[in-house]
């Protein structure tokens, strides 16, 4: 399994942006898919965005037109573009690898804090 080390959160003021990055340790060209979660406090982890390995994407309801999913395969990271951040994004962020066959490995997660 990879193992993925996420970078770039932090605290941003509403209406803000920031970029996360999950940077894997091998090549991720093999994944089925990679993904970014988010669990706030008190609250189940829930998915905020995945891509496939042919680079069709996901999102939840909350994040459609606000966050962007991207890979670049040649640097084995997988980012997530927060525009327009909310209060309600503020969350530890997951990023996540999809190997199939129900099975995932997890990053360590990265805070993000929006405040109002």
């Amino acid at each position: 399994q990879v193992h993925m080390v996420e970078s770039g959160g932090g605290l941003v003021q509403a209406g803000g942006s920031l970029r996360l990055s999950c940077a894997a340790s091998r090549s991720i060209l093999s994944i089925n898919a990679m993904g970014w979660y988010r669990q706030a406090p008190g609250k189940q982890r829930e998915l905020v965005a995945t891509i496939t390995r042919g680079g069709n994407t996901n999102y939840a309801d909350s994040v459609k037109g606000r966050f962007t999913i991207s890979r670049d395969n040649a640097k084995n990271t997988v980012y997530l573009e927060m525009n327009s951040l909310k209060p309600e994004d503020t969350a530890v962020y997951y990023c996540n690898a999809d190997y199939g066959m129900g099975i995932v490995s997890w990053g360590q997660g990265t805070q993000v804090t929006v405040s109002s």
